[in-house]
């Protein structure tokens, strides 16, 4: 059964990288909806007609929902920039509570097509980004003893990723990152996890590699099944959720949801017949 998280935040302050459109933005509005006061970061701060939304229109949807929120543009491959952002935000709002590493550079293609500037900038992006996030984020939330890292990455496997090795060497290494930070911390009421949607989600990324990387949009969920995982985990208290690497569908399940709660997050409101799975099954 869906749960309401209304109010479950207040009082809290949340950091979304990446969140001027897709995951990130409508990550950024249910925290806000949940209470939290929110930071909107990436670099869009002009309209695209290729990729609508900006941090400042981001913030400003925040806002009319009678939340606080900054918007700050912040490039995660600058170290200078993330301190920066993490910085402001406790200069704001004086503490920062939560800190989703949402921001990522999608790369699907054989390590033979993937030069290495691409692989330095995916890295970048990626591992690299989510761990600048957590070593300026951290003592914050020791000093507060509360606090909750999340990044956007798959459980840790041996399995194959024919077509995708390079850039799952990024996306692990984050999961591997939030693993180590939730042993760390455990004492601290600090939590790390990983999250990872299922199935493709309908953002502008997913849209831009089409149906020849990321199967037919009837094969999509909206992203809301993953900004409601997301809450069940960034609701909890740290300790009783952390060093978890789970999948949107598994999260939900474990708290409530019924099968016919997760059809109605396809495009189509019902699951397809062969859905298109980026969690490791085959069917």
């Amino acid at each position: 059964m869906k749960r309401d998280h209304s109010g479950e935040l207040a009082g809290r302050v949340a950091v979304v990288t990446g969140s001027s459109r897709g995951i990130g933005r409508a990550l950024v509005l249910a925290l806000a909806a949940a209470g939290a006061d929110v930071v909107v970061s990436g670099k869009s701060e002009t309209e695209d007609p290729r990729l609508p939304g900006t941090i400042h229109s981001v913030a400003e949807e925040v806002q009319s929902l009678g939340a606080r929120a900054i918007a700050v543009r912040t490039d995660v491959r600058s170290e200078s920039q993330v301190e920066a952002l993490i910085q402001r935000t406790v200069d704001e709002f004086g503490r920062v509570d939560i800190v989703v590493s949402n921001a990522g550079a999608l790369w699907w293609e054989r390590v033979i097509d993937t030069p290495p500037k691409r692989y330095d900038l995916i890295w970048q992006v990626n591992v690299r980004a989510a761990y600048l996030a957590a070593y300026y984020a951290l003592p914050h939330m020791v000093r507060q003893g509360w606090g909750h890292l999340l990044t956007n990455s798959p459980a840790i496997t041996t399995a194959a990723s024919p077509g995708k090795a390079a850039y799952m060497t990024t996306k692990m290494g984050m999961s591997r990152l939030a693993l180590g930070i939730a042993a760390e911390h455990l004492d601290d009421n600090v939590a790390a996890n990983a999250l990872w949607p299922a199935a493709p989600i309908d953002t502008a990324a997913t849209r831009n590699w089409g149906s020849a990387k990321m199967g037919e949009p009837t094969q999509w969920r909206r992203p809301e099944i993953y900004v409601d995982a997301a809450l069940e985990i960034l609701t909890s208290e740290p300790r009783t959720c952390t060093g978890r690497m789970v999948t949107d569908e598994e999260i939900l399940t474990e708290r409530g949801w019924s099968a016919e709660d997760l059809d109605d997050y396809w495009l189509t409101g019902d699951a397809p017949a062969e859905p298109l799975w980026i969690d490791g099954r085959t069917s």
